[in-house]
């Protein structure tokens, strides 16, 4: 007679395996635009990084935080270039 604890436990190891088949099976596009949001993020901050330090050889800079870095890696260039215009506009 076979062990009822050992058949216990298979039997939650398999119900666990599924469960996290089908998660990873309904969340996988989301936490692939999730991944590629962080990715971007990363990318934004860099691209601060080198415009703070280009832009400080003509007077340009730009704050380093979460928000600006998020607007310029979805955006790109054009992004740096919406920071700038907002920054004219809510300074002068």
């Amino acid at each position: 007679m076979p062990d009822f604890l050992a058949m216990q436990s298979v039997g939650t190891m398999v119900i666990v395996g599924i469960v996290l088949l089908l998660s990873v099976t309904i969340f996988r596009r989301p936490i692939g635009l999730l991944l590629r949001l962080v990715m971007n993020t990363i990318g934004g901050f860099i691209m601060l990084f080198v415009v703070n330090f280009l832009g400080g050889f003509i007077g340009i800079s730009l704050g380093i935080g979460w928000f600006n870095a998020v607007i310029v890696g979805i955006f790109g260039l054009p992004g740096v270039g919406l920071l700038l215009m907002l920054q004219w506009l809510l300074v002068v």
